[in-house]
């Protein structure tokens, strides 16, 4: 049976890959300096670039989850066309989205019952979230059913290793990860912290590492202790704005192993609206989270 794979839009996969992977993306929405856009892959509304010289500039931005009456708009012509849908969420544990997925699924099942509708919990996020994505495409490609992808999501995407830095704690004492304290005193200290994602697909911050060169190292040492069969992988690299610091990791991974691919894109405004300039994010599969 034909299936389409969805994802949204805080998955930060390059639009090329997109468009590879023929996966169905659906742009969330962010606010800044009082205009709406949408986050598409190809940027067109608003590109990373720009977004990002407004954050450096002082501009704030707020972000809003897709609600049910948008995922039925996007599901419904699917399924009439006879196709099954697979739908790989932003984690539960930094949005409401899963939830409104869930909800159209439920009165979408009732108006279609021949088909199949999944929604899977990413838990994850950035391009965790699109790693995933791209598995479950290749999956499709080779020929896999809707079942057995959905089955291999669920049982993998705790194998699914977030770590990242940031390079300004402002960003997280708007969110709320850290302390107003603990983002004044970190930055006079050039403190730069280390965070996951857990199983519960919650931000938690690992440890504080003074200065950023240190930082990006503690990414991939995180990654030696826990990758599993680095030789078979992509990896993938997100970043805010700083490519050179996305780079030095990518070259730190491969003086370390022959990984099959790294792919570095930006990470996109909505995941960045709360992460800020000057994040990096190192994404693999691994023994554990």
């Amino acid at each position: 049976m034909r299936y389409r794979i969805i994802t949204d839009s805080t998955g930060d996969l390059p639009v090329e890959l997109v468009r590879n992977l023929q996966l169905t993306v659906i742009p969330m929405e962010f606010t800044i300096d009082g205009k709406s856009y949408r986050n598409y892959p190809d940027g067109h509304e608003m590109n990373a670039g720009a977004f990002y010289r407004l954050l450096r500039a002082g501009k704030t931005s707020t972000t809003a989850q897709i609600n049910s009456h948008e995922f039925m708009e996007w599901m419904e012509p699917i399924l009439q066309a006879g196709e099954d849908v697979l739908y790989l969420a932003f984690s539960s544990g930094l949005s409401g989205t899963c939830q409104g997925a869930l909800m159209a699924k439920k009165e979408l099942s009732a108006k279609y019952p021949e088909r199949k509708i999944y929604v899977v919990d990413s838990l994850a996020a950035s391009m965790g979230e699109g790693l995933l994505a791209y598995y479950a495409s290749k999956m499709q490609m080779d020929g896999k059913s809707i079942d057995e992808v959905y089955q291999w999501l669920q049982e993998n995407k705790l194998h699914l290793c977030h770590w990242f830095t940031v390079d300004d704690l402002n960003h997280l004492k708007r969110g709320g990860r850290v302390s107003p304290a603990a983002a004044l005193f970190g930055t006079m200290l050039g403190i730069k912290p280390v965070l996951h994602v857990d199983d519960a697909g919650h931000l938690i911050p690992v440890s504080k590492i003074r200065g950023r060169r240190q930082s990006l190292d503690t990414l991939v040492a995180h990654m030696e202790a826990t990758v599993t069969n680095p030789e078979e992988q992509v990896i993938f690299i997100s970043h805010g704005d700083c490519e050179k610091d996305a780079q030095y990791v990518a070259d730190k991974i491969r003086s370390k192993w022959n990984v099959k691919d790294i792919v570095l894109n930006e990470i996109g405004p909505v995941i960045g609206s709360h992460s800020g300039p000057g994040t990096v994010a190192l994404f693999f599969l691994g023994s554990k989270r």
